[in-house]
């Protein structure tokens, strides 16, 4: 059986060595200022490595180094050192440094964390860095994320922070900008372009504080991302208030020119029509991903599969939700009937609890 220390145990540690038990594969912890679970939990460095095929660590970026001086002493050259830093660049220059080719190392970057998985969202990717002193770690490492279902992406360190600084380091900086602004997230009528940026704001604040500052402070592409879009900003704004000495853009420049035939709009009705199914689909996947879940659950807590209170509660809060939105109810109870025979169906002989 494959082992893992878990050298780690917050909320992205607890929710890795979830996935890693989930996929069969032996996992021991050790945090001293987190609670781990007394089936995983062991009480120092040493007794974590000892013995583990792969050694996963998941500590703040700026810790990293220490971490891996620390373990360095105790490691064999059997045995992989794999990060999981929201940067790459800072993170192996530091194992290589520690390691170098004596101990084999792999830097990786998991693209999901605690929020994704409660909400069963897939699939899930991760980025591993390829290391030409360690290929055989590499493969190994790329094997074990396949093994907890994640799709895998090789990219060197330098693009990955790249990549990262225009994407999650902005999204965290503007919602960060967001929230000191007090913008109000809960407007029910919210049109669904502000619904997305209410997620990511909601998605950001839920994360630990020293992942916002490494995002930016520990990955060098940040800075420069940074100002780019603060610069634009700055003058969209000039430009819009007119401050920039230029008039600002008359409103029927921000509307569509009425040319567009009766064809073009099915057309784009049908686009629309299909972004909003494969939605749909994709909903489906993280609802079997939580039945599933819900059924592991059940089973260690001994209590049924099936629960027939608790799908009548769910049939009758559908159809009340169809009613308060104009939709036939009758028709939206057939629909989830189906979503539930098509979550029993997952499982052939161990049927799922589709209602939860």
């Amino acid at each position: 059986m494959t082992n893992v220390a878990l050298l780690g145990y917050g909320r992205f540690g607890a929710a890795m060595a979830s996935l890693l038990r989930d996929a069969d594969v032996d996992v021991r912890a050790f945090d001293p200022r987190s609670p781990v679970p007394d089936e995983m939990r062991v009480a120092s460095i040493p007794e974590l490595v000892r013995d583990r095929d792969f050694v996963i660590v998941a500590v703040p970026v700026t810790a990293m180094p220490r971490a891996f001086a620390a373990m360095r002493p105790l490691l064999a050259p059997s045995q992989i050192v794999v990060d999981v830093g929201s940067v790459k660049l800072g993170p192996s220059a530091a194992m290589n440094e520690s390691f170098g080719a004596a101990i084999p190392w792999v830097a990786t970057h998991p693209l999901f964390g605690p929020i994704s998985l409660s909400r069963g969202e897939r699939p899930l990717v991760a980025v591993v860095c390829p290391n030409a002193t360690h290929p055989a770690a590499v493969e190994r490492v790329v094997a074990l994320y396949e093994r907890i279902g994640c799709t895998v992406v090789l990219e060197d360190e330098a693009t990955h922070d790249r990549n990262m600084a225009w994407t999650h380091a902005l999204a965290f900086f503007v919602a960060k900008g967001m929230l000191d602004a007090a913008v109000p997230l809960d407007i029910p009528y919210a049109p669904p372009s502000f619904q997305a940026l209410a997620r990511t704001v909601e998605a950001a604040r839920s994360d630990a504080g020293h992942l916002y500052a490494a995002l930016h402070r520990e990955n060098p592409y940040a800075a420069e991302a940074r100002r780019k879009l603060v610069e634009a900003l700055v003058a969209a704004d000039q430009n819009l208030s007119g401050s920039d000495g230029m008039a600002p853009p008359p409103s029927s420049s921000l509307v569509l020119l009425p040319s567009t035939a009766r064809s073009q709009a099915l057309r784009e009705t049908r686009d629309l029509i299909d972004d909003l199914d494969r939605e749909i689909v994709e909903l489906l996947g993280r609802r079997a991903q939580l039945a599933r879940r819900a059924a592991r659950e059940k089973a260690k807590l001994g209590r049924p599969v099936r629960d027939p209170e608790r799908e009548a509660e769910l049939f009758e809060a559908r159809r009340r939700w169809a009613a308060e939105r104009g939709l036939d109810p009758a028709s939206v109870h057939e629909i989830f009937d189906a979503i539930l025979r098509f979550s029993r169906r997952l499982q052939h002989e161990e049927p799922i609890d589709g209602a939860d």
